[in-house]
């Protein structure tokens, strides 16, 4: 006997437990060696992780697509594997070094450290596995693999040292982002802007003569960064800038620090902003950089790596300066009281000419939260551009597609202004770099340091000492390899063989560019293949308000939490039933608990098929029912399973997950077990009538479990297991075979129950609509009826009324007075209301709403058609405001829909 409450947390134990044993997900079991390959490789967690609701989403949907997959006969291989996070890992250790009041790191030594950071992810770095599991995840587990494991590592090793042979990766000083923090270049995606409060401060640069004397003329710049124009090295107006036409190709003196600068033209100054001229500072701005590389303005770094002034000893700084002794008392000062200390020398000086308030975005490190510096510094490149072509060819020749469709726009913009990507860390966790330098600074890069001792002796013609790299490559280069190199590249193993090119990556919108486009790059050079040919691109989870979801506003929602209180299941329904393409989920929490309760429904329905003793007959043949309830919904459940397929198969995730609840909930629980009941358990009932449907709902309910396995597998599990208790060679649901029920498909039992409940679900609508009273029976009219309609209500009467409440049934030529008149499939019902409701006063009741809803749609389209607001409010309350205006529209295609059921006379 099934327990009379589904209880997931006992439930999810017992089926994990039980898919392991069986090894349930592991590729190339031998009865699939001749099956089609499908792969999938996990978006690799970060080993400092743990579950977020981005996390459970983008699983659920990855599970989703291979258990789909494996039901459907393939030889999936969902690889799953973690990241070692270079600068999340670290910063980790270092905190628990500095709560422990141990040594640092740099006290610890790089061998030391390194080793502590070992032990940490020995420790606790697969905890994020183990919590992918409890969601459900169906990866090979016996395959798992880490971003710096002996295997990745030697694949990491050979393409940079190929890249570089082939003259992609390469040493040059340019701009980076800069953590001063933690000491770092870190890249785009590890930067947040973020709003503050500041001041733009405008100061006077005199203009001087060919001889250099100040002619009395004055350029006014506008900086939200007085510090560094310190390291300024010219002045740009705008070309067609009539103010400074003239001074174009002259000088001005730099204030404070003595130097003579050029006034050069360029469009990159805007002459409707501010003063239309700018102080151009190459070493600490990433357009400034642009605009002195145009002008040939060399670079002058006055930051050292803690963002303090380096004045003392800079022979950039000081080449033709002639700094005051105020100015080089700046030197080892944070760049922050700098600043306070430059504005108040250029007031001393009469340079300062105006302070303005000014809110503007800057940027901080998301994992240091310091302001991020542009930091000109030694780093290894790698030229992407010619990677990049090969990857907008792969996609122009539909080698690879994307999910939604829009985003092959983004990846083109992005590819096609590719710049080169900084690949070094200043880091000690990571995949350190295999170069080794002479005390020459020429660098020899190598498999290893014998080989690059040779090189650097067949070099000098003698042994030379040399030092290996202390840098460590950004974490996403090992991360761009992931497609092959967890399949055992550079090996030529079977596996790599077997499923590479991989079929789908499913990941988030956030990171196309940061880990799609790379592996995209790197795939098609290192293996001339793209890898994958699907990219399924999905939004965020926000808030139920639509907010993004951050701890600084106390609203992130824990999966965890969520799987304690509602169960695996009911997240990934929830999860998938909202994962429309291109739209951010807003997630609530009773949205969960409300597919929390489809569970439960599908359970108590299980339990009642049991009760009334519906069991598996391995006898059964659907395609020969003769009862007409059971052909229809045998029937129904066969376009289920063709929407569901056909949805995943188009990754339309929510399409499924409707198309299933819709099926389970509507059609089978609530219609077909309602009709059916009269032939369980009525003691009239036909002998063979009550076996047929009892074999009916027992395949039925199979079905089912075999159609929301891929979005619910632990309940399903569960019902597989039960109901298939004492059948031979059961096997487990996880590989069973997706549901075929092609030819059961039944229009003559569709159009006969179709019609009973439509009918039914129409009467029920008409009464909610014309508020008639829950107790009441009404009686019902059937108008002008066909033989055919005549006949279906004549033998459905009884469940007619019972389950729309009538206290009669009747035929006529003309609908009463004084009715509601239903449309049903081509036939006229008509509910007489008369004595019931006051229809004249339900039809002022709705005009009255339906004004008052006109007037809300009018309210709301005058906030989305003013475009001050569209500007300036935030995104969630501008899609709140469309969603409103969505449900108000939809109430009001109901208020007149009621309106017209209503009769005159």
């Amino acid at each position: 006997m099934m327990d009379k409450t589904f209880d997931p947390a006992a439930v999810e134990a017992r089926v994990s437990a039980a898919w392991e044993e069986a090894q349930a997900f592991r590729a190339g079991r031998p009865e699939r060696a001749g099956a089609e390959p499908y792969c999938i490789v996990i978006p690799p967690p970060n080993v400092t992780g743990t579950l977020h609701m981005g996390h459970a989403l983008n699983n659920t949907l990855q599970d989703i697509l291979c258990r789909f997959e494996r039901m459907r006969g393939r030889d999936v291989l969902w690889q799953p594997g973690t990241d070692h996070a270079g600068i999340a890992t670290q910063m980790v250790v270092e905190r628990q070094l500095t709560e422990a009041q141990q040594p640092d790191r740099r006290a610890l030594g790089r061998e030391a450290f390194v080793e502590r950071v070992w032990a940490w992810k020995a420790e606790s770095g697969g905890a994020i596995v183990n919590q992918l599991k409890r969601l459900g995840a169906s990866c090979d587990w016996s395959r798992e693999r880490f971003t710096m494991d002996e295997g990745l590592s030697a694949a990491v090793l050979k393409v940079f040292v190929d890249l570089h042979a082939q003259d992609l990766i390469y040493r040059d000083k340019r701009l980076v982002n800069w953590d001063p923090k933690f000491q770092t270049a870190i890249s785009d995606l590890e930067v947040q802007q973020l709003e503050v409060k500041g001041h733009l401060w405008h100061f006077d640069y005199p203009v001087v003569d060919a001889s250099g004397a100040e002619t009395g003329q004055v350029v006014t710049v506008a900086t939200t960064r007085p510090e560094t124009m310190l390291g300024d090295t010219a002045v740009a107006v705008h070309p067609e800038d009539e103010r400074y036409r003239d001074l174009v190709g002259a000088r001005v003196r730099l204030p404070l620090v003595g130097r003579l600068i050029p006034i050069v033209a360029d469009a990159y100054s805007d002459p409707e902003k501010g003063t239309g001229a700018v102080k151009i500072t190459p070493a600490h701005d990433f357009n400034d950089f642009e605009v002195g590389r145009r002008h040939g303005c060399r670079p002058i770094n006055v930051l050292d790596a803690e963002a303090r002034i380096l004045l003392d000893g800079n022979a950039d700084f000081l080449a033709e300066a002639a700094p005051e002794p105020e100015t080089l008392a700046l030197h080892g000062l944070d760049r922050f009281a700098a600043r306070k200390r430059v504005v108040a020398l250029m007031e001393e000086r009469g340079r300062l000419r105006l302070i303005e308030p000014n809110t503007h975005a800057v940027p901080h490190g998301d994992r240091s939260g310091v302001v991020i510096e542009p930091y000109l510094t030694d780093q290894w490149y790698l030229n992407v551009k010619p990677l990049a072509e090969r990857a907008l060819q792969a996609v122009r020749d539909g080698q690879t597609k994307f999910v939604p469709e829009t985003y092959e726009k983004i990846f083109f913009q992005w590819l096609e202004n590719i710049e080169p990507w900084c690949i070094s860390r200043q880091l000690w966790w990571g995949h350190q770099i295999p170069a080794w330098f002479d005390a020459e600074g020429v660098a020899y890069v190598a498999h290893g340091e014998a080989e690059a001792r040779a090189q650097a002796e067949a070099r000098h013609g003698r042994p030379v000492e040399l030092r290996r790299d202390e840098d460590v490559l950004d974490t996403w280069f090992s991360s761009a390899l992931w497609p092959f190199s967890t399949l055992g590249w550079p090996e030529a193993t079977p596996e790599l063989a077997r499923f590479y090119p991989t079929n789908t990556l499913v990941t988030g919108k956030d990171i196309l560019f940061f880990w799609v486009a790379r592996m995209m790059m790197m795939g098609l050079h290192v293996t001339d293949r793209a890898p994958f040919d699907t990219v399924y691109l999905h939004t965020l989870v926000r808030d139920e308000k639509g907010a993004k979801m951050s701890k600084s506003k106390g609203n992130v929602v824990d999966p965890l939490g969520l799987i304690e209180l509602y169960g695996a299941d009911a997240l990934r329904f929830t999860l998938t039933a909202m994962a429309a393409q291109g739209r951010d989920i807003k997630l609530s929490l009773s949205r969960v608990e409300g597919y929390r309760n489809f569970a439960t429904k599908l359970w108590n329905a299980a339990r009642f098929a049991e009760m009334n003793g519906c069991r598996l007959d391995p006898g059964f043949r659907p395609e020969a029912a003769r009862e007409v309830l059971n052909r229809w919904a045998l029937g129904e459940s066969a376009r289920a399973v063709a929407e569901v397929e056909g949805a995943l198969a188009a990754y339309r995730f929510n399409d499924a997950a409707a198309a299933a609840y819709r099926f389970v909930w509507n059609i089978f629980c609530d219609w077909y077990l309602e009709l059916a009941k009269p032939v369980l358990q009525g003691e009239g009932a036909d002998p063979a009538a009550r076996i047929e449907t009892q074999a009916t709902v027992a395949f039925l309910i199979d079905q089912i479990a075999k159609l929301l396995h891929p979005f619910m597998p632990f309940l399903t599990e569960e019902l597989w297991a039960i109901k298939g208790e004492g059948l031979a060679d059961r096997g487990i649901l996880a590989l069973a075979p997706w549901p075929r029920l092609e030819g059961l498909a039944d229009p003559e039992a569709e159009a006969e129950i179709g019609f009973v409940v439509d009918l039914v679900s129409e009467v029920r609508s008409a009464r909610s609509e014309t508020s008639v009273p829950a107790a009441a029976q009404v009686p019902l009219v059937l108008v002008g009826a066909d033989p055919a309609v005549r006949a279906r209500v004549e033998a459905w009467r009884d469940t007619l009324l019972r389950l729309a409440r009538l206290s009669g049934i009747a035929f006529a030529d003309a609908a009463p007075r004084n009715s509601v008149q239903l449309l049903v499939r081509g036939s006229v019902a008509a509910l007489p209301l008369e004595g019931i409701v006051d229809l004249a006063a339900e039809v002022a009741r709705l005009k009255k709403e339906a004004a008052r809803a006109d007037g809300e749609i009018a309210r709301i389209d005058g906030k989305l058609g003013n475009a001050d607001f569209l500007a300036r409010a935030p995104e969630e309350v501008v899609d709140e405001q469309r969603e409103r205006r969505e449900a108000e529209a939809e109430r009001l295609a109901r208020i007149r829909e009621a309106l017209a059921r209503l009769s005159d006379d």
